[in-house]
């Protein structure tokens, strides 16, 4: 260990979390410093907090400087990596938000849900929906004005009937609390005020959930929405550089505006994003869009299916999956042997030994959050799904997989929820969705792009999901918990019975599925929150 001097401790101390520990954590103020520290131990036998006495301290520039050379000189983009920062966006679009969601790696996003926060307020008597520029100045500016409006007028007007709907079929005395001796018992059992204020606000979060998850499907593509990223230096710049290539102008201009921000804390991680290097990059990527367009439009042919569709459309057999499977299962433990080896060895057992070691490694897991071993990404499943735009937005947030999607459109139909026939608002709702496909239709030809906004989240959306029986797993087992939206539960559950149809023998490692239908989907989760907050 490295010994410092009294004076030298101090200046450490403003910068390390100790000065006498091998494991120290670095607190320096800058976040280029901490970055350029962290990627200096790969060019120095120096220790860091010598570095930074001996290269940092005398220059407020050096890691700067020392980004600059590396990322410029070098080429190296992985120290890019080393930095990372927090942007707050508020008031963009859902198909601005979906854009930068797209990204899946070294990001993590936190979104404005629709299920805990109304879309009813306005701002300076204006619904909260994007007023796109082109189609502001378009002669469609009218029709776009009054379908928006009119989607949140229907939305807007029925939050409180709906939750009253909801509250009226699902009463509170159908639902057990806690009362302050620990024992469950019927809401008009509960004797404290106490005991009765927590039970209501239980039922009154669960209610809102349901009553604006069956409303949100009358919410445009242009809604106004707020997310909170958190990245590293390297995703931050390639997200700059795909935004500013955008053929939208509000991603454009977030873009700029994202790029002003980040300068002020990793500037040196983001300089190539529209610099020479970033229009070769942007350029490449729409040089391939173009290729890609020029193939489907000459070699693609059929019409679009009306309605949802959850197919599963590639697999292997089961036989060649479980051989994949066990090979890697038993790799790790197989010292000096090959893999090809051991597939040889695996090949050779019978159908019952490989069942066998399936089933034990579904035994060993006691919850959905035992992961089955890294073997299980062996194997992949390719899923062509049509289902609402609600519903993918959900399913667009996992991130180890591979997920293609098509414009937004109302070439597929819509979903209604079963709160709108039972509330008796379904004229209103197809009021809706028709204007909608109006305004749509007279818009594609010329703003194919910016059509978009327009569209409601009940429209159906084509897009395909290829992911490995490992994320199948974590994917269907999340997203089949009773607290889980019902439209997505439904196409979860539909994932596993196709999974368990060509692979009866591996799907048993997807043990925590949930093949039940729940009343009010958030009340036991809303239940598990009071205790907590209690």
């Amino acid at each position: 260990m490295t010994k410092f001097s009294k004076k030298e401790k101090k200046i450490l101390s403003n910068h390390f979390s100790n000065t006498d520990d091998n494991v120290f954590a670095i607190i320096s103020p800058k976040q280029v410093d901490r970055g350029a520290l962290m990627s200096r131990y790969s060019r120095t036998d120096k220790n860091m907090r010598r570095v930074f006495l001996d290269e940092f301290l005398k220059n407020e520039n050096r890691g700067e400087e020392f980004y600059t050379r590396v990322l410029l000189e070098y080429g190296d983009d992985s120290v890019a990596e080393l930095g990372g920062a927090q942007i707050a966006i508020e008031g963009l679009s859902n198909i601005a938000v979906k854009k930068i969601e797209d990204r899946r790696i070294g990001f993590s996003y936190l979104e404005k849900s629709s299920r805990y926060v109304s879309w009813d307020k306005k701002i300076n008597g204006k619904y909260k929906f994007y007023r796109e520029p082109k189609i502001m100045k378009s002669r469609y500016k009218e029709k776009y004005l009054e379908s928006c409006n009119l989607d949140f007028d229907v939305y807007s007007k029925n939050i409180k009937p709906m939750l009253k709907l909801i509250q009226e079929n699902d009463p509170i005395e159908n639902y057990k609390f806690k009362n302050n001796t620990g024992v469950e018992c019927k809401f008009s059992k509960l004797k404290t005020s106490d005991d009765i204020k927590s039970a209501d606000r239980i039922y009154r979060a669960a209610t809102k959930a349901k009553a604006l998850d069956a409303l949100r499907s009358l919410l445009p593509a242009s809604t106004l929405t707020n997310v909170g990223i958190t990245g590293n230096g390297r995703a931050f710049e390639y997200l700059l550089t795909l935004l500013f290539g955008s053929q939208l102008d509000e991603e454009k201009l977030l873009a700029g505006k994202i790029k002003h921000e980040l300068d002020t804390t990793i500037k040196s991680f983001v300089r190539r994003s529209n610099d020479k290097y970033g229009k070769k990059l942007q350029k490449y990527l729409a040089d391939i869009n173009k290729i890609s367009k020029k193939i489907a439009s000459s070699r693609v042919s059929g019409s679009p299916i009306s309605g949802s569709n959850v197919k599963l459309v590639g697999f292997d057999s089961e036989i060649k999956s479980m051989n994949k499977i066990i090979t890697a299962l038993i790799f790790e433990n197989s010292p000096s042997i090959s893999f090809e080896q051991i597939q040889k060895n695996v090949r050779k057992m019978n159908l019952k030994l490989k069942t066998k070691i399936i089933n034990d490694y579904a035994n060993a897991r006691k919850n959905r959050r035992h992961r089955p071993p890294r073997a299980f990404e062996m194997v992949n499943y390719t899923f062509d799904l049509i289902t609402n735009y609600g519903m993918f937005r959900d399913f667009h947030r996992h991130r180890t997989l591979t997920l293609e999607r098509q414009l937004l459109t109302t070439d597929h139909s819509f979903h209604m929820p079963k709160e709108i026939i039972q509330l008796g608002i379904e004229k209103d709702f197809e009021d809706c969705m028709y204007k909608t496909k109006d305004t749509f239709q007279v818009m594609r030809k010329y703003l194919p792009e910016q059509s978009q906004y327009v569209v409601n989240f009940a429209y159906n959306y084509p897009y395909f999901m290829n992911f490995n029986l490992r994320e199948a797993t974590h994917l269907i087992e999340l997203r089949t918990v009773p607290q889980g939206h019902q439209d997505y539960r439904l196409v979860a559950q539909n994932m596993y019975k196709l999974i368990n149809k060509k692979h009866p023998h591996l799907s048993k490692i997807i043990k925590y599925v949930d093949m039940n239908q729940y009343d009010l989907e958030r009340f036991e989760s809303e239940k598990r929150t009071e205790e907590k907050r209690k």
